[in-house]
């Protein structure tokens, strides 16, 4: 079922899949340009922002969105920060084990907020080292736009990069 939640297992699965051999500046940039691409391509009402290691590199805003996607990009983004997984991999692990995220850990939902469209950026042999966040769509949509991209990114050789 298209609409249906992947599992925890597949959500790390994904996460592994995406990992890269290196970030910089400019793949911050290439993959938030490639973001702002995919989403006019749908017309979708998002914001996306993309953070290494606390320095914001990439932001923008595109028609349709609204103020309160930026609070929605840094509660979902505190999730990855404190997680080291996508904010959609940990509303899922709570689930899974029988409760949810709000229940579980108890944090403050105006600072974190575990819906699908925060995802680590992940360097190979590092781990996580920032965050790619869309917020706008359906969190199942969020998530699947960085996913995308991520992929579209890691396929990409450094020379088309």
């Amino acid at each position: 079922m298209a609409d249906s939640f992947p599992t925890v297992a597949e959500l790390a699965a994904e996460e592994a899949e995406l990992q890269l051999g290196s970030f910089s500046n400019d793949d911050a940039w290439g993959l938030g340009a490639a973001l702002v691409v995919a989403a006019r391509a749908e017309a979708a009402p998002v914001a996306i922002e993309i953070v290494r290691n606390g320095h914001r590199l990439f932001s923008a805003a595109l028609t349709g969105a609204t103020p309160d996607n930026a609070s929605w990009i840094e509660r979902k983004s505190r999730v990855v920060h404190r997680f080291g997984h996508s904010s959609l991999y940990v509303r899922q692990a709570s689930r899974e084990r029988g409760t949810t995220f709000e229940d579980e850990f108890g944090l403050d939902p105006a600072l974190y907020a575990a819906h699908g469209g925060a995802h680590p950026v992940l360097v190979r042999g590092v781990g996580p080292v920032g965050v790619v966040t869309v917020s706008g769509l359906p969190q199942l949509e969020d998530h699947r736009m960085v996913v995308g991209a991520l992929r579209r990114h890691t396929l990409a050789g450094p020379a088309q990069r």
